[in-house]
């Protein structure tokens, strides 16, 4: 297993992800896919007039489809400046095309620049899981629900331990190794996640929406590239084999990605 990157290395990390990918949706992630997949699975919860803020929001991409496709006040925030300034360098270009109001701010989820009980929505994509140690993630967590109003919901899309498992479980029957985790990344035990917000927040739901696509894209996809001998790239997120399986309703728990559904009391 690789060594865990330090908090200042994942931080440069992506920083490099800005500076190269610029606006392109893979300054989050390389599976395209698998993020229109997330949006589709937030904005299904997502309502006119809500007030929302969406926490590591990278260069934007998928709040401004939020923006664009409900009549929210959504903000959006962002540990890394060049994400922001990619995100804000967007925005700029879409005047008159959004349904809601949206800006974008550098900010740090371990301690937000946000008043308590203001949002009634709280968006988290692929955040807590860069935060590399339990204690900082418990921190993040806990300022989510802080900033939130009661009634108001969690959305939390990250990447679980047992959703790892699950699908390396799966794979390993078939002769296919680990995924591993990657360096940057600190996967999240889904108990201690629930356990961690127990005190002010219900869990409504815990969405295996990746379960499907996982399956075609990481088993039943590198089996058949093994079978045929090809030299197809497994990894290429942009086959038409892989937005076929996007399209597909999800089933089982295999999906590394999963969203956890929050409300606060």
């Amino acid at each position: 297993m690789a060594e865990k990157l330090s908090m200042d290395q994942i931080r440069q990390f992506w920083t490099q992800q800005a500076l190269h990918y610029k606006q392109d949706p893979s300054a989050s992630w390389s599976d395209r896919m698998a993020i229109e997949l997330e949006i589709r699975e937030i904005l299904a919860r997502l309502a006119d007039g809500d007030r929302v803020l969406d926490i590591g929001c990278a260069n934007g991409y998928s709040t401004i489809q939020f923006a664009a496709q409900r009549r929210i006040d959504i903000r959006g925030i962002d540990l890394i400046p060049e994400m922001i300034e990619q995100a804000r360098a967007h925005l700029a270009s879409l005047t008159g095309k959004l349904q809601g109001s949206l800006e974008f701010a550098v900010g740090d989820i371990t301690h937000l620049d946000e008043s308590p009980d203001t949002y009634d929505k709280v968006i988290v994509t692929r955040v807590i899981i860069n935060l590399r140690e339990w204690n900082n993630q418990r921190r993040a967590l806990r300022e989510c629900s802080r900033v939130l109003r009661p009634g108001g919901l969690l959305l939390l899309s990250e990447a679980t331990l047992q959703g790892w498992r699950q699908t390396n479980n799966f794979r390993k029957e078939w002769g296919l190794a680990d995924i591993p985790i990657p360096p940057f990344n600190e996967y999240l035990d889904e108990r201690l996640v629930i356990d961690a917000m127990a005190p002010t927040m219900d869990l409504l739901e815990l969405c295996c929406f990746s379960s499907t696509y996982y399956v075609g894209t990481r088993v039943l996809k590198p089996l058949l590239i093994r079978a045929l001998g090809t030299d197809i790239n497994v990894a290429d997120p942009n086959m038409e084999w892989n937005r076929w399986f996007a399209s597909l309703p999800s089933w089982g728990d295999y999906g590394i990605q999963k969203l956890f559904v929050f409300v606060k009391r």
